[in-house]
């Protein structure tokens, strides 16, 4: 199992977040996971909304088009990015391209 995948124009991805980090940002991979570090805790829903808000400037689409599909309550998570506008470059870096698969 691959860390994203299309779905037509959506992206999904799966990833493990690390709530209390020092600042926002991609970290690598985690297994068959995206890692993502964020500022916010772990602590009603903050991590949540604080990884929507960071994954919507990221792929530079608003928070409405991201939504948790599963793990809400899980460190690891999968999301959907309804048509991203644009893909990270450090993203690019780790195998993201825009060919559906």
């Amino acid at each position: 199992m691959h860390w994203f995948r299309w779905d037509g124009a959506d992206l999904l991805l799966n990833v493990k977040i690390q709530p209390g980090a020092s600042r926002n940002e991609f970290s690598g991979l985690h297994g068959a996971a995206l890692r993502v570090r964020i500022h916010a805790p772990a602590v009603e829903g903050q991590a949540n909304e604080a990884l929507i808000v960071f994954l919507s400037r990221s792929f530079a689409t608003s928070k409405r088009c991201i939504t948790i599909e599963r793990g809400t309550l899980s460190r690891t998570k999968s999301l959907r990015i309804q048509v991203p506008s644009q893909l990270p470059a450090e993203l690019v870096l780790l195998g993201l391209t825009t060919a559906t698969q």
